[in-house]
């Protein structure tokens, strides 16, 4: 999924934007909920919460998509495997 995002041009600066910006929205929703609707402050906390919901999901999307945009197509297999092999070269020889 996260290659098909990257294919359709999208990066991980803009899912990042994204989240930042959905913060602002369940603010202004929030308030302009709490002005516009009828039923007070408990509608406008509930559409704050479901616009506030969506900025972990982006910032999620684009730590995968900074993933994918340093070390390419890789399985994490592949990743975690290459990862367990620089842990070792780290390791100091000896006893």
């Amino acid at each position: 999924m996260i290659g098909m995002l990257h294919k359709m041009g999208l990066s991980s600066n803009v899912m990042y934007g994204l989240g930042f910006a959905s913060i602002g929205a369940a603010i202004a929703s929030w308030s302009m909920s709490m002005n516009a609707e009828p039923d007070g402050i408990a509608r406008a906390d509930r559409w704050g919460i479901f616009v506030g919901e969506w900025a972990p999901t982006f910032f999620a999307l684009g730590c995968a998509m900074r993933l994918e945009e340093q070390w390419g197509p890789v399985s994490a297999r592949e990743r975690m495997r290459e990862t367990a092999e620089r842990a070792r070269e780290a390791m100091p020889v000896g006893g």
